[in-house]
């Protein structure tokens, strides 16, 4: 993917593509480092509808100064520590959804620029796939190549010599500070809060049957019965993260995979608003099926 014009919401959007008033020396190392995305959080930094992920970053170079590139997909706090050997440059961070800096102090240069963030330097992510683009971007932004590439893992990457210990980190630049109080939490977290809120209950057996006997009368096809076909399935396995709305809401972000939902809204109830991810919502007031699972009964 290369380096291309990018479009979100930013904490440092310059007007150009450069850092304003960088003066670099003549030595210095580049380093990059990201992931797709980092370990998952239980709130959002955006409006993705996507879970935020954090990835902490420790930094030991004693050698020479250094320039970072970060980069990730996903939604992402990039927290840095460092240890006292170590002088950080700049900092670029970009990719595909909103990217955040943390523990680095305000008088280190950095420059945001994602694709959400409609960024003048369009977007990238560091992964063992995308090095190709690397080293045109560094080159462009500081005169030369990457000098070396370390990949996170589980939220976590070490650049430089190795050292995790001693780091420093700017206290008052925490993580936290990026997350959007507006918005629900995300993924299970969200869901368990809903509950205790009386936005959602859990649903029940009766619920679904209810709902598939309302959903098969709108939609009864005039065909003749099959000899030996076999009912629907009615059982309480369906029952897995499985609610019924209740008042007006907004989805939790990150309702992907394993972590999807069902959600029945009575009639009189106003559909959840949101990203439903690989979720569906049977929704009484239309007799549809909505999201990414519908049909797969």
């Amino acid at each position: 993917m290369p380096f291309k014009p990018a479009t979100s919401r930013a904490d440092i959007a310059p007007a150009q593509c450069a850092f304003d008033g960088l003066a670099l020396p003549a030595a210095f190392a580049v380093y990059a480092a990201g992931a797709y995305s980092g370990r998952t959080l239980d709130y959002q930094i955006d409006q993705s509808g996507h879970e935020a992920t954090q990835i902490d970053v420790a930094v030991d170079e004693s050698a020479t100064p250094v320039v970072l590139m970060l980069g990730a997909y996903e939604p992402t706090v990039w927290n840095i520590g460092w240890t006292p050997r170590t002088r950080i440059l700049a900092v670029l961070v970009s990719g595909y959804h909103r990217q955040a800096i943390a523990g680095l102090p305000p008088s280190v240069p950095r420059l945001n620029s994602s694709y959400d963030n409609k960024g003048p330097c369009g977007y990238f992510y560091v992964s063992q796939d995308k090095l190709g683009q690397l080293n045109p971007i560094a080159r462009g932004m500081f005169g030369r190549p990457v000098t070396r590439v370390f990949l996170a893992k589980d939220g976590f990457v070490v650049i430089g010599n190795g050292t995790t210990t001693g780091l420093v980190t700017d206290a008052n630049q925490p993580p936290e500070q990026f997350r959007d109080r507006e918005a629900p939490l995300a993924g299970e977290a969200g869901l368990r809060d809903a509950v205790a809120k009386g936005l959602l209950r859990e649903a029940r057996s009766s619920d679904l049957r209810d709902w598939q006997t309302a959903f098969d009368a709108a939609n009864r096809r005039d065909e003749p019965p099959v000899s030996g076909a076999t009912a629907p399935d009615r059982s309480d396995a369906r029952l897995h993260n499985a609610f019924v709305v209740l008042r007006p809401m907004q989805l939790p972000a990150g309702l992907y995979g394993a972590h999807s939902a069902t959600f029945i809204v009575p009639r009189g109830v106003q559909r959840p608003t949101g990203n439903p991810g690989h979720s569906r919502v049977l929704d009484y007031n239309t007799l549809t099926c909505i999201g990414a699972t519908c049909g797969r009964e």
